[in-house]
């Protein structure tokens, strides 16, 4: 069983998101702690369960979801995952070492696992973690609860956005809850019938061509 809990950090609104299983170790997914207050709620949840760092997963580059990455960095010395095509958006000059990721890439952190997605769109790099054992998805924001991410920055794709979702996520296990960086969780079931920027594909049952 992979055991959750989610923060809402910044001034975005950003959901950081802790994950582990079994053992005392743990990744945090998409570190948007910026003020002093959100470290220390961080820090006393870990403490409180138990709970070391392993390493960082970032969904994609924006400043949002990576404030607290050097400050994570620096208090545990962990390995930090991100997508290289993120690491070169002119306007995003990360100071901070990663490891880049590739498409159907596996990672195994303690007894986690997960499947790295490439979803092009939202950011040129932009990623899904799906742990296919439990049914669970970390997708940033390619992905929400009834919409998608935002794809009108100068590096954004829409259409990109829309193959990327219609192509490798949508057609997943309809029980995989996906949890976004912002907003309320959902499920690919959900999102697959009723999100409105999905129309006219969210026909249960229609054999749609992927073709945009």
């Amino acid at each position: 069983m992979l055991n959750t809990h989610i923060f809402t950090f910044n001034l975005f609104q950003e959901h950081t998101m802790v994950a582990w299983a079994d053992g005392p170790q743990c990744i945090i997914v998409d570190p948007g702690c910026h003020h002093p207050t959100d470290f220390d709620e961080l820090y006393a949840f870990l403490e409180g369960k138990g709970l070391s760092p392993a390493a960082i997963l970032l969904t994609h580059g924006h400043l949002d979801h990576t404030f607290g990455v050097k400050a994570l960095q620096e208090k545990w010395d962990i390995p930090t995952y991100m997508h290289p095509a993120d690491g070169e958006m002119p306007d995003r000059p990360f100071n901070f070492p990663f490891i880049p990721l590739e498409d159907g890439q596996m990672i195994k952190i303690a007894d986690m696992e997960f499947k790295v997605i490439t979803t092009p769109g939202h950011t040129p790099g932009s990623v899904c973690f799906l742990d296919e054992g439990n049914r669970l998805m970390f997708t940033g924001d390619t992905l929400f609860a009834g919409t998608i991410g935002r794809s009108d920055f100068a590096y954004s794709d829409y259409d990109d956005e829309i193959r990327s979702i219609m192509e490798k996520l949508i057609w997943l296990d309809p029980a995989i809850e996906i949890y976004p960086g912002h907003g309320p969780s959902s499920t690919i079931g959900n999102e697959r019938t009723t999100n409105p920027f999905l129309e006219p594909f969210n026909e249960l049952g229609e054999d749609v061509p992927l073709e945009l």
